[in-house]
């Protein structure tokens, strides 16, 4: 694993403060509304054999998956060294080491995840994580992020230019136009059953 990176977000989210983030969100509470998402967008999908998520953290998402998808094989690129051990500690899942930025897909997987990662992309470098989200898949691509109609920024727990909100999923589409939207959701912090953040995922599909 490197440690020297080409943004500034990445070097963030190696070091101290995405070391922070693993110890703060944690915990059943997490997985269940998890678990109440991927329900979800999972029964929109058809014969998901393997995954991959792009900004696993410690697996609070793998975890939820692996429920719903015993059988399937389960991949999981992370950047913050703490996180990967706790990752590899779950067993039966596939770790790279890496930044999203720098991780080339060996393969293609049924099913591509990103959730609460673009938002802490280097705006400038959002194609190329596009890109890879788009060749990695072999049919089906979710995105889990904050939505704003238009770009903007956001301070981040005292931080600039650590947070960005945007039409991700609308933007993928338009670059790459052979991917199709099959449903989108919304989860809200005061859910009363399963409360996850605000965010709005995005399944879409492979037409070609």
């Amino acid at each position: 694993m490197k440690t020297s990176f080409n943004t500034e977000q990445e070097a963030f989210w190696n070091g101290e403060f995405g070391s922070e983030y693993t110890a703060r969100n944690r915990g059943g509470q997490i997985i269940a509304g998890n678990l109440a998402m991927f329900s979800r967008i999972i029964a929109r999908t058809a014969n998901v054999g393997s995954v991959i998520e792009l900004g696993a953290n410690i697996g609070m998402n793998i975890q939820a998956i692996r429920q719903l998808l015993p059988e399937a094989s389960l991949s999981a690129v992370e950047i913050n060294a703490d996180a990967v051990e706790e990752l590899k500690a779950l067993g039966d899942l596939q770790v790279y080491h890496q930044s999203i930025l720098d991780f080339q897909p060996d393969r293609k997987f049924d099913l591509v995840l990103i959730k609460g990662v673009l938002i802490h992309i280097n705006p400038d470098r959002l194609n190329e994580v596009y890109d890879l989200a788009h060749a990695s898949s072999q049919r089906y691509i979710c995105f889990a992020e904050y939505y704003n109609p238009t770009p903007v920024a956001l301070p981040y727990r005292g931080h600039a230019e650590r947070l960005f909100k945007r039409d991700f999923a609308g933007e993928l589409m338009d670059r790459h136009p052979d991917l199709k939207l099959v449903d989108y959701g919304f989860c809200y912090h005061r859910d009363p059953a399963f409360p996850l953040d605000d965010i709005t995922w995005f399944l879409m599909e492979k037409t070609a």
